[in-house]
């Protein structure tokens, strides 16, 4: 049976005929492209690069932003590419937002025409790929206090310093370097060739296995004067970029809620115990019933940040809620399922399992829960408990 996607409030209403084709494009994309091969990169903790050249003839990478090839789609549809590409999976969800809200906008939000000209047509077909280098070993929830420095010389700069957690770090052809140049923190961007600069990949994840997360070093690294995206100035910039990514991340959430809800009725639809199907039994039925009503109100919670984003009134705030709400539903959602599921939920047969763990880091990155919780305590009170 085709995928469809639960739509128990008629949210599809809300959307444009063009959105809802956009999503729907993507859609069979995962359904052809990524779903037939997930279960084996996951094992052997690969990414599926192949894909790429893929979603960039898609108009994936960059979708949201205005010319230099990418396609300028509203947020709303950017929000349902993501839905669609985390239903496939958080770490393909997770390459598209970095290669297009961590990369591709800072250089579209800071850098120069001659910036926007060299690099974005090539990043929007997936011919360069970028990483964003913000966290450090010992600077997550914390950026402000990252290490590494730039010092100005004659021809240009010189960066000293490492990142951790960086997603496409090994594979990226450009990665924008956060460092402090006279205290004040700028973006860079490195080329993968430059001198000094290395990428390592990080071993060992029992999440987001068919994601590439690396170690990024640089020692004396040279780079020309053209290098600095010369918009960005302190932390606040480098924050505007995780917005973007936050964004994406609240919609791509209910796609991960999705899969597991789909897998976990189909699993007890089929499953028979005590003579009929686990499905008609109460206590399944309350566990389906939750994961609906949290699935819901996610949906119309995207859907109403994605017009306040698209009428320029979505604060840093909002898209926290979002964000902090919908990841911790999904991975409710997933972890219900897999008790739906029983035994042969810890099997990768089954895709609930990939997923919960999946979103355990996708609750940890581009803002922690807590952080996130925070911020809108900062929001009610008007305190900051962080500092």
């Amino acid at each position: 049976m085709a995928y469809k996607g639960m739509d128990f409030y008629l949210a599809d209403e809300l959307f444009t005929k063009e959105e809802i084709l956009i999503r729907d494009s993507v859609r069979q994309f995962v359904t052809d492209e990524i779903l037939p091969i997930i279960q084996k990169h996951n094992r052997e903790g690969t990414f599926p690069a192949h894909l790429v050249p893929g979603m960039g003839e898609l108009g994936l990478l960059g979708a949201s932003l205005k010319g230099y090839g990418c396609a300028g789609v509203s947020a709303t549809a950017y929000g349902l590419m993501m839905v669609e590409l985390e239903r496939g999976d958080s770490g393909i969800r997770s390459f598209v937002s970095v290669q297009g809200a961590l990369c591709m906008y800072p250089i579209h939000r800071f850098g120069s025409e001659e910036q926007k000209r060299q690099y974005l047509p090539k990043m929007a077909r997936g011919e360069t790929i970028g990483s964003f280098g913000l966290t450090e070993a010992d600077f997550g929830s914390d950026p402000g206090g990252l290490r590494t420095r730039a010092e100005k010389t004659a021809g240009g700069y010189l960066l000293n310093g490492s990142k951790y957690w960086i997603t496409n770090g090994s594979i990226a052809d450009v990665s924008i370097i956060w460092a402090k140049l006279d205290g004040v923190i700028r973006g860079f961007l490195v080329d993968k060739e430059a001198k000094g600069f290395s990428a390592q990949d990080i071993e060992g994840k029992l999440s987001l296995r068919a994601s590439v997360t690396s170690e990024l070093l640089l020692e004396d690294v040279e780079v020309p004067e053209t290098a600095l995206l010369a918009g960005t100035e302190g932390l606040k910039s480098a924050l505007s970029c995780l917005n973007q990514a936050r964004y994406g991340v609240a919609w791509g959430a209910i796609g991960a809620a999705q899969a597991v809800f789909d897998e976990a009725v189909r699993y007890a639809k089929g499953r028979v115990q005590f003579g009929r199907p686990i499905a008609g039994f109460q206590l399944q039925q309350a566990k389906m019933a939750e994961m609906l009503t949290e699935i819901t109100k996610a949906q119309l919670l995207c859907a109403r940040l994605g017009r306040l984003k698209e009428a320029g009134k979505a604060s840093p705030a909002m898209v926290s809620l979002a964000k902090r709400n919908n990841v911790s539903m999904a991975l409710d959602a997933a972890r219900t399922a897999r008790d739906i599921l029983g035994a042969v939920g810890i099997m990768d047969e089954y895709q609930t399992f990939r997923h919960m763990c999946n979103l355990e880091s996708v609750k940890t990155y581009e803002g922690t829960h807590d952080i996130h919780t925070l911020i809108l305590g900062q929001a009610i009170t008007g305190l900051d408990a962080f500092e």
